[in-house]
């Protein structure tokens, strides 16, 4: 019997447990795999989910030093989609049988964006009957306004935090009162509180990032009760900060790989929550995403937004599909699911099972 089965049967995941397993090689990392896998198709199935994406807006008032639609980036063409972009986005992955809506946003709290995106939400549902889950994804905001969203028709919401190691967290953003990362906790505690199913995330292979801070992201995700996850590998964009840094970062393929096992990991210790295969994957390999779903992820996000907007929220660098109608998106992902062994869930929202265990918990 190798380490990795025994740590994993044993489910003895501490952190340099977890170390140990993001450094395996060989048969133990194809064990990984094969077990991650195996726990998916038990506790989630064999559905893939489709959440059709909507980039709102590239706005934003956060500095972060990774990010392409940083405030601070002067090079980028601002934009944000008018009502009308918005609900024919909506009902396209509504009539596509998509089943749910990521609206993701530069982060911002003044008055006409909460204003609008409360308009949103109430004209999405009204249009769609109720039948959309819909995600969001716009940053820290007040309980007041978690609960009009929610209200409104928000039922998720995702808030990566791209570093849960203080001192890691604090070299990717500015030191300063709207980077706070004790702010960020709060925020996703307060979700929780407000009753959406909460998700957060990570990047791996960020500058000045260690095995033992991806192991504290593992731990992090279970001891906070997640929901949902997206993560995947730190990609370099030139007019960025961290750019800076880009001879010291891992090879694509080690970074790739690093987060395939992360998604395998949290698979296997967070059994029934919802893990994106995330299209930053697929940057670094065109098999990127049909990888992760191979060892434990269960939703995919193909992009609705106008292709004319695309180009303005680029994140990272070399992000895919930026010239694909919505219906070449869905094309190309259904092929890359059915590719993966995937069989995709038409029509369903594709709630976490953590959720609902999570509130019975809460509950009784």
């Amino acid at each position: 019997m190798n380490n990795a089965k025994y740590i994993i049967e044993k489910e003895l995941f501490d952190r340099d447990n977890l170390i140990y397993l993001l450094s395996v090689e060989g048969d133990e990392r194809q064990y990984i795999y094969q077990k991650a896998d195996e726990i998916k198709q038990k506790y989630v199935g064999n559905k893939v989910y489709f959440r059709g994406l909507i980039e709102f807006s590239n706005i934003c008032a956060k500095n972060c030093y990774y990010c392409g639609i940083r405030r601070g980036n002067g090079e980028v063409q601002r934009y944000y989609l008018n009502e009308e972009e918005v609900l024919q986005a909506a009902e396209f992955a509504w009539k596509e049988g998509y089943g749910s809506l990521v609206i993701q946003s530069g982060e911002r709290k003044d008055k006409w964006f909460v204003n609008q995106i409360t308009n949103l939400l109430e004209k999405i549902s009204d249009r769609t009957g109720e039948e959309l889950g819909i995600t969001l994804s716009m940053g820290e905001q007040t309980e007041e306004t978690f609960l009009r969203w929610k209200k409104a028709g928000a039922e998720r919401y995702l808030i990566r935090v791209e570093a849960f190691n203080p001192e890691l967290y604090h070299k990717i953003h500015p030191n300063d009162a709207i980077h706070s990362y004790q702010q960020r906790l709060e925020t996703l505690k307060l979700l929780q509180k407000t009753g959406y199913q909460t998700g957060t995330g990570v990047m791996i292979g960020l500058p000045f990032q260690t095995k033992s801070h991806l192991a504290d992201d593992l731990l992090f995700f279970k001891d906070f009760d997640i929901d949902m996850v997206g993560m995947g590998p730190y990609i370099e964009h030139e007019q960025t900060p961290l750019y800076q840094y880009k001879d010291q970062l891992l090879p694509k393929k080690e970074r790739l790989e690093l987060s395939i096992r992360m998604v395998a990991l949290l698979r296997i210790i967070m059994k029934d929550v919802n893990i994106a295969a995330t299209t930053a994957m697929q940057t670094l390999d065109p098999l990127g995403r049909e990888k992760a779903l191979k060892a434990g992820a269960n939703v995919m996000m193909p992009n609705i937004t106008p292709v004319r907007y695309r180009e303005g929220y680029l994140l990272y660098e070399n992000k895919p599909c930026l010239d694909e109608e919505a219906e070449d998106c869905k094309s190309c992902l259904e092929a890359r699911i059915h590719l993966a062994g995937g069989e995709i869930a038409w029509y369903k929202k594709g709630n976490p099972k953590h959720f609902h265990k999570r509130q019975q918990a809460n509950n009784n």
